[in-house]
């Protein structure tokens, strides 16, 4: 690696081509730029420049690597820059969730996206587990999870709770339905729907035993297709608020009154410690106004 003074001495020695006015410049001596050029060429293993007279005139390699050195200094300037430059509509955010939220809030950033050209959002939605190992790693700003992950190495804010929904095809008899109602119905099973179904059926329905024990319509893994398959009248199915505000046709369902509404917490983490750029905070503003309207409620 070439010393970074010698070469700002050989930028400053080829542009002015005199070693009195390059010593004047840097506020060196002349011996001291001598100094700096002979270095180089030692470094190098070939002569830089000619001395004609009083004038310096730079060789093949001299001409080689005075280019090379203002290109360096050219990265070095930008990298700086870069690294000082702090603004809300520029650079990568890196956003994990699960795919119902995922899918609001994409809406929300939506406007700032097109709106700053020079902003990159990132938007993955994943299973629980994933985000909170991409956001502890680093690979991701910011996580939203439905419970507090409780690691060291992650800060976890709780900014609300969603409400599980137990939708139903317009065309259902009741808002009201019985067990035995919905298992005439049969269920549109997805990756969560065991669990959602143990958190919402047995405080809401008599007689209920198990999720695995519900009869089953079949099993999606699309968010988007989830409501989409209860909206055609296949059965019926549970998921976040969310997962319903996200569906285009939501019209073409109905959302059953529980006798005991069951809700999940919303958590915001981020990686323990880490002081994030200001162009997180807009993200996390609009996060947190989505869990407020999530728990609001529904129109």
């Amino acid at each position: 690696m070439l010393n970074a003074t010698w070469l700002e001495t050989f930028v400053t020695l080829a542009e002015e081509a005199s070693l009195t006015r390059t010593a004047a410049r840097l506020n060196m001596t002349q011996p001291g730029v001598s100094q700096h050029l002979a270095k180089l060429e030692a470094a190098v293993g070939v002569p830089l420049v000619q001395r004609i007279g009083k004038t310096i005139v730079l060789t093949d390699a001299g001409n080689a690597l005075r280019d090379h050195a203002r290109a360096r200094q050219a990265e070095e300037q930008a990298l700086l820059e870069r690294i000082g430059e702090d603004r809300p509509d520029v650079g990568a955010v890196g956003i994990g969730a699960s795919g119902s939220f995922a899918t609001v809030l994409y809406r929300r950033l939506l406007p700032h996206l097109v709106a700053a050209r020079e902003l990159i959002v990132t938007l993955e939605a994943a299973p629980q587990s994933r985000v909170i190992e991409a956001v502890a790693a680093g690979r991701l700003d910011l996580g939203v999870v439905s419970r507090d992950p409780r690691q060291t190495r992650l800060d976890a804010e709780k900014i609300g709770v969603e409400n599980l929904c137990l939708a139903l095809p317009s065309g259902a008899r009741s808002t009201t339905p019985a067990l035995e109602e919905l298992q005439e119905m049969g269920f549109v099973d997805h990756p969560d729907g065991a669990a959602y179904a143990e958190m919402v059926m047995p405080e809401n329905f008599d007689g209920f035993q198990s999720a695995q024990a519900l009869r089953r319509r079949g099993f999606v893994n699309q968010i988007g297709q989830i409501p989409a398959l209860v909206a055609a009248g296949a059965g019926y199915t549970i998921l976040p608020r969310s997962g319903i505000d996200g569906f285009s046709g939501s019209a073409s369902l109905q959302i059953a009154a529980l006798r005991h509404p069951v809700h999940q917490e919303l958590w915001l983490i981020r990686r323990a410690g880490r002081l994030l750029p200001t162009r997180c905070l807009w993200a996390m503003a609009e996060i947190r106004s989505l869990a407020e309207e999530l728990h609001a409620p529904s129109a």
